[in-house]
Parts: structure tokens; sequence; C-alpha cells
């Protein structure tokens, strides 16, 4: 989206007085102060829908839970194979997960909000609309205000995460994120029940973009994908940065 450009004149009015009466006290025009605003629209990157991975839509069932707020993003791997060929092999482990959630976990759809190749293709996740706060079910006790990105493939400790992966996964947080949110920053959660670390109601302190391990006892999303974190908060916040404007 093109931001729109206002361009203001000054108007300057002079004043004559006459001899006999003395001038009104000068007082300064205030200053005029800009206001950043975070264009979020600029942000958001393309996105396979679930049609085109041939998402079963008749297994899912109950409808959409939608949230007021995105304040944090969880990272997962999928914990699968890294060898996938991107364009032939990804619609299929799609649908194995969504199956796999549905009747195997029991759950009304997948459970993922965003998918992420190797190849840094996006692809939409839990059905209700990727532009809307889809509660999603990836994190267990604090689903709500966050949103759950899934890294297709294995990644523990030695394995090289491919850069355009961790490029896609920066650029869905730098969008989903509430206005206002520092990607690099920390947010403060409540724990909905008792499955995760956090007993229900406890406040949790947490990296903004965090991992599935921060918050559940896993390894998920694997120690090579944990360790980029701090390169994915850094690139979500400089596409953040890139796409705020003097209003």
């Amino acid at each position: 989206m093109r931001p729109w450009r206002v361009k203001l004149g000054a108007l300057f009015v002079t004043l004559s007085f006459v001899a006999a009466c003395s001038a009104p006290a000068s007082h300064p025009r205030p200053a005029r102060h800009s206001t950043a605003v975070l264009h979020q629209a600029s942000l958001r990157p393309d996105i396979v829908p679930r049609s085109s991975w041939h998402a079963d839509e008749k297994a899912v069932h109950g409808k959409p839970v939608y949230d007021t707020k995105i304040m944090a993003v969880f990272v997962h791997h999928t914990d699968g194979p890294n060898d996938y060929d991107c364009a032939r092999d990804v619609p299929a482990i799609l649908r194995t997960i969504e199956d796999h959630h549905i009747h195997a976990m029991g759950w009304d759809d997948i459970g993922y909000n965003f998918a992420v190749d190797r190849c840094g293709t996006i692809y939409e996740g839990r059905a209700g609309g990727v532009d809307r706060a889809v509660m999603g079910a990836h994190t267990e006790g604090f689903n709500a205000h966050s949103v759950g990105i899934a890294a297709l493939g294995h990644f523990g400790e030695g394995v090289k995460v491919p850069r355009p992966m961790l490029r896609a996964i920066a650029a869905i947080a730098a969008w989903k994120l509430d206005p206002g949110i520092d990607p690099r920053g920390r947010v403060r959660l409540v724990s909905s029940n008792n499955a995760s670390r956090f007993r229900k109601g406890t406040t949790a302190d947490l990296n903004v973009i965090s991992g599935h391990r921060d918050v559940f006892q896993t390894d998920c999303p694997g120690q090579a994908l944990y360790d980029a974190l701090p390169w994915i908060r850094q690139e979500a916040a400089q596409l953040r940065r890139k796409a705020t404007w003097a209003a």
C-alpha cells in the first residue's frame, strides 16, 4: 500500500496597526510534531492460501476464534525431514500435519497460524483469515494474543537453518505484531492452563519472539532455530522501521 502524501502550505497575514495602538503580544507558533505511524499493510508478505495446499476443509470443525491483539510470536519446527522439494512436497506435508492435529490431537484445525518452508514460502495455516487475529492451537497455555509459526523441518543443534526461512519468519512477525510492540522487546503473558511450564494464572515474562520451549517442556524449535531467534528479532524490527513513516 502506498502512503498518502499530504503537502501543507503556511498562510501568512500581515497586520497594520494605527500608530496610537500597541501591537498585541507576540506568541510563538506551536511546533508541529510528526507522529510515527507503522503502516502494517505495507509489511504484508506473500502468503500461499489454504486452497493451494488443498487443506481438508471438511475435516475442520468449529468456527475460528478471534483475538483482540497480537503481542507475541512463538516459533516452532515440525520435526520432519529437511530435504523436501518445496514446490512438490510441501502441500502434502501440510495436509499430513493438518490430519494429525485434527484426528490424533483432537483439535478443530491445524494448530499453527502459518508455516514456512526452507525456500522461504509462507503458507496459511489455521483457517479464519490471515489478516485477522486468529487464535491458534500452537503453544499450550499461551495461544491467546500470539501467533504460531511452524518451520517445516528439523533444526536441532548443528543444522543450518536456511536464510530464506529465517527471513520469512521475521516477515510474518513484523507484519502480525500489533503497532507499538518491539520485536526485540519483552512481553508479559498469562498462562491459561496448567499444561505449560507456567501454572494457570501465572504471568510469564517472555521475549516478544520466543521459541516453543520457552513455555513448554520441549526442545522445539530445535537448538539451531532457537539460536537464530535474535537474528529474527532484529530483522523483524528492521522491517518495521522501514514501514514506519511520519504522519
